[in-house]
């Protein structure tokens, strides 16, 4: 055991106030240590500093499970937890690194993320902070159309009964693209073949990279204020997803379909599908063949006019036939013939109106008066005079008022009688009452 010594590092001596160089536990006296006692915050600072100091847990690689996935909206920062079939471990990714992600996490989906492990010193809990994320076994830039497209689909921008017809004969045709690619040297070519005189506006943007989305938003939101343009394409040529990628973007999507104009998407090939495609009012595989649906051909609209113009020319012919016949009918046998024929006819009916009046002012007439003789019968059966003519009289006072009672007049008194046929006048000798009888 001699020559065996105990070695004390320097923060150790220091601490301790022993000396820096190893001593002999045989040479010199026993030391006795006493253990350090670390605060909370102490401890914690030198586990991350020790996590920090590890190169291997510094830009690494985990793969695991999403799950308890929050996206913070205030901040826009992700918080998640990672897992396996053993641990877990607690994430997050900050909103300057969760924006460059082309897709939304989820709860339940395998990602392979790279970051940093490092100590959350106020709750003492080890956290991943996440760089980069990326679905594991699926490309992140699929994964994103797939959701993307998904979500879209749910709010109904992709049914067929808000997609709007494309104008046969448009004003004017508006084109957003990359004013130096192939994609509008292709359209023009075909505007100026199918018809020259078609007028056509064109809202420059880029096509791909970061600035893209915004600058084809901007210049479908243009021609619509525009409006003088009937029907709008949006398009490029070819190329991978990568380039692509800013039609399969939300706000080009969203400007598609917030657009009155309706839009015909031409994006890459043939087999080349975008979010644009999906939500568009026509699909068009290229860009010559988007400028084919828009603009009409100028041979065949001077043919479908001749037609129409040689159908309005047989149909004006028909009823100008129509008319000549009826205009002869009308000279053979009509008033034409006979000029007088029309005040004869409207005399004979005149005369006929007479008669019908007449007869009905005479049965008009008859029932009148047998209603009036019904009424004088009830009134005669009612009459005084009716009364008289059965043998009473009536007696009238000398104020010519009628007389009910003895009572009223006085000997004397000069009295009119009013018989069924005449009056009497007479004067009153003597009164007498029922009783006096």
């Amino acid at each position: 055991m001699r020559g065996q010594a105990l070695f004390l590092f320097e923060k150790t001596a220091r601490d301790y106030e022993l000396p820096a160089q190893p001593i002999s536990v045989y040479d010199e006296p026993e030391v006795k240590t006493l253990p350090k006692i670390w605060s909370v915050a102490d401890i914690t600072r030198a586990v991350n500093g020790a996590l920090e100091n590890q190169p291997e847990f510094r830009n690494c690689w985990l793969q695991g499970e999403i799950s308890n996935f929050k996206h913070h909206r205030p901040s826009g920062h992700w918080y998640f937890t990672l897992k396996d079939e053993i641990a877990s471990l607690r994430s997050i990714m900050f909103r300057n690194r969760a924006e460059r992600v082309a897709f939304l996490p989820a709860d339940g989906l395998q990602v392979l993320v790279r970051g940093n492990l490092r100590l959350y010193e106020r709750d003492g809990n080890i956290q991943f902070y996440a760089e980069d994320m990326q679905p594991a076994g699926l490309g992140a830039l699929h994964l994103a159309f797939e959701q993307l497209k998904q979500q879209l689909e749910a709010e109904g921008l992709f049914a067929a009964e808000r997609k709007r017809p494309i104008p046969r004969l448009p004003r004017a045709v508006g084109i957003v693209t990359s004013p130096t690619g192939a994609a509008i040297r292709d359209i023009l070519n075909v505007i100026r073949r199918r018809y020259p005189r078609m007028a056509w506006v064109l809202a420059p943007a880029a096509v791909q990279g970061d600035t893209a989305p915004a600058e084809i938003v901007h210049g479908i939101e243009n021609l619509n204020r525009y409006g003088k343009v009937d029907v709008i394409i949006v398009g490029r040529g070819g190329g991978s997803l990568e380039e692509l990628w800013a039609f399969n973007s939300e706000p080009v999507a969203r400007a598609i379909s917030a657009s009155r104009i309706p839009v015909i998407s031409a994006v890459g090939h043939e087999t080349d599908y975008t979010i644009a495609d999906y939500v568009a009012d026509l699909r068009a595989p290229t860009p010559s063949a988007a400028a084919e649906l828009a603009v009409p051909q100028w041979y065949e609209l001077q043919a479908d006019l001749s037609v129409l113009q040689e159908r309005l020319v047989a149909a004006m012919e028909r009823q100008m036939e129509r008319k000549r016949q009826h205009l002869d009918a009308l000279v053979s046998k009509g008033p034409l013939t006979d000029p007088l024929w029309r005040i004869d006819q409207n005399r004979e009916r005149l005369d006929g109106l007479n008669i019908r009046l007449s007869a009905a002012v005479t049965r008009f007439m008859a029932d009148k008066n047998g209603i009036l003789k019904i009424l004088a019968a009830k009134l005669d059966l009612l009459s005084p005079l009716a009364i008289l003519g059965r043998g009473y009289a009536l007696a009238y006072g000398p104020r010519g008022d009628l007389l009910r009672a003895a009572s009223e007049v006085r000997v004397a008194d000069p009295i009119r009688v009013r018989l069924g046929e005449g009056s009497l006048i007479c004067r009153v000798l003597a009164k007498e009452t029922e009783d006096e009888n």
